[in-house]
């Protein structure tokens, strides 16, 4: 790694909803900023392992997933790693990371396992993005302990606006017991119909909701709604099942066309003087597996891509 380069940028993604486009967002924000030439690590925590699927990652095919990372002490992390695509490397998980709760229970470094066992690799990378459980247990916490910041994914709903209050106001208890740098600094508007009075109200009320927290000592103080919003898109939908990054599936849909500007605006972010492609620097030298495909449908869907549709999450 070279002497001017940073510690990555490390996004937990989470929202105690399901079916929000957390997964989705997970995986094609991840993509996109792989496309823009950073170095990106996807780290799947959610034991259902629905974003292994999502990048072509059979969970039943994999030696090593991140259940054995968290619970075998002494492995090598660099056998958990799987190669997806051009600057893109995943930690798949498998079924087996749902009894990780209770068997890590009387660890007393449980919380911090993940950072600990990635910290020879994680330097390689830009950026490391983390899919979290729909829940704040043990994986939950091991995110949040190892995240520089998180990213909530929502919909523009009144009882989603609600719930992502009390997500915020959890994710501040939990940070300023086992991360108190930790913040959340962006929202991802998923399935969007922004052409909907309710929509515009519900954006309208979480930005005054943010604004009025910026001189608060709350994590969310510098958070903003990241855009553009992701409109609802059938394409998105469909990736899932094949296994497939939105842009691998369909590149020139709205779905790839607003996440990737998505990434743009994260990079800008971040820091503008940050956001040139890093193609060409320093390669990854860790040995790492190519992915195993998952079994697809053969045949590709022909529905309309912009009938409304709800994206799997």
């Amino acid at each position: 790694m070279d002497a001017g380069r940073r510690e990555p940028r490390i996004v937990a993604v989470i929202n105690q909803k399901g079916g929000v486009g957390k997964t989705t967002s997970a995986v094609n924000l991840g993509a996109a900023l792989a496309q823009a030439g950073q170095r990106v690590l996807m780290i799947d925590l959610d034991p259902q392992a629905h974003m292994s699927l999502h990048l072509g990652v059979d969970p039943d095919s994999i030696e090593h997933s991140v259940y054995d990372l968290l619970v075998e002490d002494g492995g090598d992390p660099a056998r958990t790693i799987t190669r997806v695509d051009d600057n893109l490397d995943a930690i798949a998980a498998e079924t087996d990371l749902a009894a990780a709760e209770s068997e890590l229970a009387s660890n007393p470094d449980r919380n911090e396992l993940l950072r600990n066992r990635l910290s020879t690799v994680l330097p390689k990378y830009d950026v490391v993005v983390i899919d979290c459980p729909p829940s704040l247990g043990v994986l939950t916490l091991n995110a949040l302990v190892m995240a520089t910041e998180v990213f909530v994914p929502m919909q523009a709903h009144f009882l989603a606006l609600q719930g992502v209050g009390k997500l915020l106001e959890t994710i501040g208890l939990v940070c300023n017991s086992v991360n108190p740098g930790l913040q959340v600094t962006g929202i991802i508007l998923c399935m969007h119909e922004r052409q909907t009075m309710l929509a515009r109200e519900v954006v309208s009320d979480l930005e005054g909701f943010i604004e009025s927290s910026r001189d608060q000592d709350v994590p969310w103080r510098a958070c903003r709604v990241l855009q553009p919003p992701i409109r609802r898109n059938i394409k998105l939908a469909e990736a899932p099942s094949f296994g497939q990054t939105i842009f691998q599936y369909e590149p020139g849909c709205h779905g790839a066309n607003d996440y990737r500007q998505l990434a743009d605006d994260v990079l800008s972010g971040w820091n503008p003087s940050d956001t040139e492609s890093s193609t060409g620097s320093e390669s990854i030298t860790t040995e790492i597996k190519e992915a195993p495909c998952v079994v697809t449908p053969t045949e590709t869907a022909t529905t309309d891509p912009d009938r409304d549709r709800v994206e799997s999450a």
